[in-house]
């Protein structure tokens, strides 16, 4: 029983750093801290894509759901949760390439926010 509640606890925290990695870098343009973890989660995101790298959230899920006796994610977390499931299996590409130019286009976001403060710090401090 606790296996099963911390395979679903880590499962829970996985889609929470999906969501995150789509939606941090927006969230930076309010928290500016939040830009250092979205590029630490996207460079990780990339990595995952790019080369055959074991996720250890899945690693963890894997770990509690056979100690509850449940099957493991064979194919890995966005297979078995995701691809085929919130879109068709034939969209994963189109819909990795959307992600990102979302984080992409939130850090450029984030950048021109960023230097519009500088720009304008730096023209009222001369001001005085």
């Amino acid at each position: 029983m606790v296996s099963q509640a911390l395979a679903e606890l880590i499962m829970i925290v996985h889609f929470a750093v999906l969501v995150f990695l789509i939606v941090g870098g927006f969230l930076a343009w309010r928290w500016r801290g939040l830009i250092y973890p979205h590029l630490a989660m996207a460079t990780w995101g990339l990595l995952i894509v790019a080369f055959p790298l074991s996720c250890p959230l899945t690693a963890g899920e894997n770990f509690f759901r056979a100690r509850a006796g449940q099957p493991e994610l064979v194919d890995g977390f966005i297979d078995h949760y995701i691809d085929g499931v919130l879109y068709p299996q034939a969209a994963a590409g189109a819909v990795q390439l959307l992600v990102g130019v979302l984080v992409l286009g939130s850090w450029t976001g984030y950048y021109l926010k960023w230097r519009g403060e500088r720009h304008t710090a730096t023209h009222h401090v001369g001001a005085h």
